[in-house]
C-alpha cells in the first residue's frame, strides 16, 4: 500500500530507543552477600537462539554489584498480572528493602545458579556471565542461559512489554506460522 503524501514526522533521537525496547520486561534475580535480591530490567535483548541475551545494568543498580562479583543471576518474565508490581520493584532499592518479603514473592531453588527463581513469573532463565562491555557508562551484560524453567499452571500467560516512556503493552493474539517457518524447523 503506498501512502499519497508523505507523512512522516521527525522524532527526538534521545527517544528513538522506544521504537525498540519492546522486548518483555524482566525480573532479574541475584544471590550476594547471602541475600537475595530482584530489579526491573526493560532493556534486554535476545542475541541467540541458545539463548543467549544481552542486559543494559549501571553501576547505581544493586544487581549490577551482585552480578559483577558472583557472574549469574535468573531472568524471570512476570505475567500481566504483576505489572503494578514490577513497575514498584523497579522503583526501590535492593540495599535498602528485601524485595522478595515486601511484593510477597517466592524465592525457589535454581538447578544451576545460587540466586532465584521467581515462583510467581511465567517462565525463569537462569543465566551465566560470559561477557560484558562498557557502553556509554552502563555495561552490556551477555548471559547464556544453562537452564530454562515456565509455569504453565498460571492463570495468566501473557507478558508485558515496555515503550520506554512509563506505558506497556500486554501480550495479545498469537498468529501460529509454525508450519511455514521449513528453514528453521530446528530452532522451533
Amino acid at each position: 500500500m503506498r501512502a499519497s503524501k508523505n507523512t512522516l514526522r521527525k522524532f527526538p533521537l534521545r527517544r528513538a530507543f522506544t521504537f525498540m525496547e519492546e522486548g518483555p520486561v524482566v525480573l532479574l534475580s541475584t544471590f550476594y552477600q547471602g541475600r537475595n535480591n530482584i530489579m526491573t530490567a526493560s532493556c534486554t535483548m535476545s542475541m541467540d537462539f541458545s539463548p543467549m541475551v544481552g542486559v543494559m545494568l549501571g553501576p547505581w543498580d544493586c544487581s549490577y554489584r551482585a552480578l559483577l562479583q558472583t557472574k549469574e543471576c535468573v531472568l524471570a518474565i512476570p505475567g500481566a498480572d504483576l505489572l503494578e508490581k514490577t513497575v514498584a520493584i523497579g522503583n526501590c532499592s535492593g540495599a535498602e528493602v528485601d524485595k522478595f518479603a515486601e511484593f510477597k514473592l517466592t524465592p525457589c531453588p535454581a538447578a544451576k545458579v545460587k540466586a532465584p527463581l521467581i515462583g510467581e513469573c511465567l517462565k525463569n532463565l537462569e543465566c551465566k556471565l560470559i561477557k560484558k562491555s562498557n557502553i556509554n557508562g552502563g555495561e552490556l551484560f551477555v548471559l547464556q542461559g544453562v537452564a530454562a524453567w515456565h509455569n504453565p499452571a498460571r492463570r495468566e500467560q501473557r507478558a508485558f512489554h515496555a515503550k520506554g516512556d512509563g506505558t506497556f503493552f500486554i501480550d495479545g493474539r498469537h498468529v501460529n506460522l509454525h508450519q511455514k517457518m521449513t528453514r528453521w524447523q530446528d530452532c522451533i
